[in-house]
Parts: C-alpha cells; structure tokens; sequence
C-alpha cells in the first residue's frame, strides 16, 4: 500500500473541521485591523479639514475684525488706555500712564475727571475752527487760569510843538483799560449703549469727538454772538450800541441804514458804504463782514452806481465771499433784517474779540444714571469778550 493511501487511510495530513472560538478570533482580528485603518483615515481628513478651517480664518480675519497692529499699541497707549476706560471703565491704564505734551494730560484728578487723549482732542478742535463762529476770525488764546485780562489804550498821549528855549508843558497821559475775560465752563452729555460700547468695531472716539464737538460748536458760536455774559461768554452784540458819530469807549459804533427793518429804498448800497469808512483805516485792513444768510441773500443783490454786483463769491475752493472786497463771515445766529436789528457787523474782530480757553477738555464715565446706556460727561471751560471797542461797527436797521 502506498503512503498515499496510508495518509488517507488513517486521515493524516488532512484540515480538520475548525472550532467555534477560533473562527470568533479570526472575524475579531480582522475587524480592529480594519477599524484601525478607519480611525486613522478618519483622523487624517479631520486634521486636514482644519489646517483648512485655519487657512481660511487667517485669510478672513482683516475682514470680520480689523486687527490692531502691536506697533500702534506702543505708538498710542494713551489711546488704548482711553479705549478701555469707554467701554467697561476701568481705569488703572490711565492712572498708570503719564504723557507728555504742552496742554494735555491724562492724569486722573481728584474730581474724578479725565482728560481727552491728544487725538481725540484735536478731532474736536478741528471741528471748532471750521464752523461759521466768530472762533474762526477772533483772537482765540489759551490760558491756564480762571480768567485772562487784556490791556488797551485806548487814548492818545499828547504833544505840541516848540522852540529851543521855550519851556515844555505839560501833555496829557495815555490810559490803560484793562478788560477781564473769565473763564466759563461749557458741558456735554451725550450718552451711547453698553451693547455698542463693547462693539470692538465700533470707533468710540469719533463718535464721541463728533457729537461732543456739535454741541460745543453750536453753544459757542450763539455764545460769542449774544452772549449775555452770566455762566458764559459775552457776546459782541450784548455790549451797549450807540450812534457812531457819539460813540465812545465801552460801546460799539453803528451807522443806521436810513429805514425802518429795511435798506434805504433809493440808494440801497450807501449804508454798506457807509458802515465800512467809519472803521478806522487801521482796523480796516484786516476787517470781516458778519451776517446771517437771509441778510446775505439780501446784500448779494446789491449794485454800485455803475451797475456792479458789490458782492463777488470766492475764486478758490474754501475762499470766503467778499463784500466791497472784504471777507464775509456766514454766522447764522446773526439777527434777521428787522426794525432796529444790528443784523450786520463789520470790523478787525482779531483786535476786536478775544476768545480765552483751557486747552485741557475733561470727560467722566457714568454708568448708572441712565441705564442701560453709558453717560460722558464733557467740560470745556471758554470765554470771550470784546476786546477792543473800537474795532468792530455795526449797521442798524433803523432811520437814525
């Protein structure tokens, strides 16, 4: 018998029937091999999807929120001092910085206030000096007290002729006047919610410069025009007027235009003629036409005797118009053309008026009166007065 059939005989070298546990082994193997497989493609797609998600986020971050450049910190800590104390009120940045500067500091006073931040501050005085306001052709100077004084003479001194042996008489003596502008303090109160406040986006600083500057902008220029002078400036046409030709110091001069409320229906022209000779020749090189725009539209109709327009618009961008060739001033808190009004004033208001203010401007944080917005309170402390009688006319519309 062959070992062939030997084997097959006795079942040697044969694969027998295979167990239960051993078939429950081989499925249990294969299936963590092909978890594991699974698991690390898995793993592999999510680490991919987010170095896309990363990519992307880098690429729309300028978008979704401007990035603030560490550069700009440095440069500005004042500004990123004054940011945090807008929005949540915490003020150890500001306590802890010192800035130096000719007018502005950011040191916190006893009285809890702060002062504008130099970028904040010049936004607002920006504002100031482009609106129609007598700032803008006054004497504006900074000071640092309560009050400024200003000291004219106003009078001559005498003289007189002789010979060299006659003896020398006695001349009168110039007088010094000495006006006081006190210092008056001019507030704000505007108000924005807590929600905005903590918009990183939203530009805290312009807003506040801007409504904070209208209202100034606003109180000033009424103020510098008919001011009464008690808790704010005194306005140039608060002061006494009388007819030039008896005009004298603490008074302002006016020439009247001949007719009730009205030009002089002949010779329309002559009262503006008029008002400009009686300023001084000195005054009148550096003088300004003020008046409101419907006594403006008024004017700009008149003609000289040979038939010219005596208004003329400005050739330049930004170029004021001129009346006779003079500079005009567009001041809306000007009175109307009515019976008796000083609707027009003409004169060197640089040595006629004079602004004095603090340079420093205040602004404190209340959270809690008007919940749920935030309150800043903004103080300014300004004062003008006339300077100098003599440098400033008026046209009344009246006969005498």
């Amino acid at each position: 018998m062959s070992k062939t059939e030997t084997k097959a005989r006795t079942g040697e070298g044969v694969p027998g029937p295979s167990s239960p546990a051993a078939d429950v082994k081989s499925a249990l193997t294969g299936f963590l091999t092909e978890f594991k497989s699974y698991q690390s493609e898995i793993s592999t797609k999510l680490q991919k999807q987010e170095e896309r998600l990363t990519m992307l986020d880098r690429k729309t971050a300028p978008i979704g929120r401007p990035a603030l450049s560490a550069s700009a910190e440095v440069a500005a800590p004042h500004q990123k001092a004054l940011d945090v104390y807008l929005r949540t009120g915490d003020d150890n940045a500001l306590r802890g910085l010192t800035l130096e500067g000719k007018a502005l500091s950011t040191s916190v006073n006893s009285d809890g206030g702060y002062l504008v931040d130099p970028q904040t501050s010049e936004a607002i005085r920006g504002v100031l000096s482009s609106t129609a306001s007598i700032r803008s052709i006054a004497n504006v100077v900074n000071v640092m007290s309560t009050s400024y004084d200003v000291l004219v003479d106003h009078s001559d001194m005498g003289s007189g002729w002789g010979t060299e042996t006659d003896p020398v008489s006695e001349t009168g003596t110039p007088q010094i006047e000495r006006i006081s502008i006190a210092l008056h303090e001019l507030s704000a109160l505007p108000k924005a919610s807590q929600r905005l406040l903590d918009d990183s986006a939203f530009d805290i600083e312009t807003w506040l410069a801007d409504r904070i500057a209208q209202k100034f902008a606003r109180a000033e220029a009424a103020a510098f025009i008919m001011g009464d002078g008690i808790d704010k400036p005194k306005g140039f046409l608060a002061h006494p007027n009388i007819d030039d030709q008896l005009w004298g110091w603490g008074s302002l001069g006016y020439i009247p235009t001949g007719a009730d409320g009205d030009f002089n229906s002949t010779n329309p022209a002559d009262a503006i003629v008029d008002l400009v000779y009686a300023l001084d020749a000195d005054y009148r090189a550096n003088a300004t036409f003020v008046m409101n725009s419907k006594t403006a539209g008024a004017v700009r109709k008149m003609k000289d005797a040979d038939g010219r327009f005596l208004w003329s618009d400005g050739l330049a961008a930004g170029e004021p118009a001129r009346l006779m060739g003079y500079p005009v001033l567009i001041a809306e808190d000007m009175p109307d053309i009515a019976s008796g009004a000083d609707a027009i004033a003409f004169g060197d208001f640089r040595a006629g008026y004079t602004v004095a203010e603090r340079p420093d401007l205040r602004v404190m944080r209340d959270p809690f009166s008007a919940k749920p917005h935030v309150l800043f309170y903004a103080t300014k402390r300004v004062g003008g007065d006339v300077s100098d009688f003599a440098a400033i006319k008026l046209l009344k519309f009246a006969t005498a």
